[in-house]
């Protein structure tokens, strides 16, 4: 799969990931469970949801180099 997530995206959803895992920890909810996607994406460097839209966050390497 194309990597699309870059370096400070992929900081922000490790922190996010962990915080929502956290927070269902802290208040014994499942709804912590939604903190794995972030920190999955951010291991795997590829949104899903990012494909659709064309969006990438990763820095462009010139072909020439």
């Amino acid at each position: 799969m194309k990597e699309n997530v870059g370096g400070i995206d992929r900081i922000i959803r490790f922190v996010l990931g962990i915080v929502i895992i956290a927070l269902g920890i802290y208040y014994q909810s499942w709804w912590g469970l939604i903190g794995i996607v972030p920190l999955f994406t951010a291991w795997r460097k590829s949104c899903m949801l990012y494909i659709p839209c064309g969006l990438s966050t990763c820095k462009v390497k010139d072909a020439k180099e």
